[in-house]
């Protein structure tokens, strides 16, 4: 039976009204890809990526420790228990020691860990800068090309042309003012003509791809394709990279540190810690050897992620060729 309701024209729905929710991705979604990421790397890269979220998770820790006023269950690393006899010199890794005291009877661990908060702030510092300012100069002379291009590079190359550590050095010893900060802001500065070159020869590539003449094509103004297009393809090259340029940072860094141009005692540093144990490596080597092992082992980490990472950029990139 047929009612008057069925009579009724059906309702006209105007297209424009529709607003289409799109679902934001949950922490559930982005927990279960980290896991298939973590899952699909290698079993040397998946340990490597163990140690560094250690290490970097113990610097954070130590300096928090540091800042709040040595309330967390960690030793302070400037405290030398042989002074109350509460500790002895160069004493062997115990329940209250894990890793021995130095020279000075000061807890090898704390200072390992925040030895490595100085070579990690330094080697972010120059992985930030190197992307931020190298990335987006390489880029620009890798897609503009022309006479700015020229002139950005020609800078770069007469930067590339001075030995970077002889650079480095001679830039140190002239600064009277050898903090953390000072250190940091020297390497990053150095670091901006490899990312620079990195990101040249990546955005060349780039801009004979399709979808960056498509945009050209139709009248995309040059900054817009730019921004929108060659810098987001560019920057997963640059990640993969900073990771293993990280590595190198942290050697250099450490180099400084082992001759005392870095950030001076009684900061703890990696470098400086093998430096104060040469004087006792007669009568045991092993406070040379834990801030040398985690040196190594950081350094070799990078390389692996970094490694990893830039095979499976590559891959992605020959994939969408």
């Amino acid at each position: 039976m047929t009612t008057p309701t069925d009579l009724l024209p059906d309702p006209i729905v105007d297209l424009d009204d529709l607003v289409v929710v799109e679902d934001a991705p949950s922490s559930a979604s982005r927990w279960s890809r980290m896991k298939a990421t973590f899952q699909a790397m290698p079993l040397l890269v998946k340990a490597s990526t163990i140690w560094l979220i250690f290490i970097f998770g113990g610097a954070i820790y130590g300096k928090i420790d540091d800042l709040v006023g040595q309330v967390l269950p960690l030793q302070d690393p400037f405290y030398q228990g042989s002074l109350f006899n509460e500790a002895k010199r160069l004493e062997t890794p115990s329940t209250s020691h894990v890793l021995g005291t130095d020279n000075l009877s000061r807890d090898i661990f704390a200072r390992v860990l925040h030895g490595g908060w100085v070579s990690l702030t330094v080697a972010m510092a120059a992985v930030l800068t190197g992307i931020i300012i190298g990335g987006l100069l390489g880029s620009y002379a890798g897609f503009r090309k022309g006479k700015r291009g020229t002139v950005i590079m020609a800078m770069i190359d007469v930067i590339l042309a001075f030995p970077a550590l002889i650079l480095l050095l001679a830039i140190v010893s002239v600064w009277e003012n050898r903090s953390l900060g000072v250190i940091a802001l020297v390497i990053a500065l150095l670091s901006i003509p490899p990312y620079t070159r990195v990101a040249r020869a990546t955005s060349l590539a780039i801009s004979k791809r399709e979808f960056v003449t498509a945009a050209e094509a139709i009248g995309t103004k040059p900054m817009t394709i730019l921004l929108r297009e060659v810098i987001p393809n560019v920057l997963p090259i640059l990640l993969a990279y900073a990771l293993v340029a990280a590595g190198a940072i942290i050697v250099i860094e450490g180099s400084l540190s082992f001759l005392g141009l870095s950030v001076p005692p009684p900061q703890a540093s990696w470098g400086n810690m093998i430096n104060e144990a040469r004087a006792d490596i007669r009568v045991t080597i092993m406070p040379a050897v834990w801030p040398a092992l985690a040196l190594t082992l950081t350094v070799l980490a990078l390389n692996q992620v970094g490694d990893w990472m830039q095979r499976r950029a590559g891959g992605r990139s020959s994939a969408f060729s």
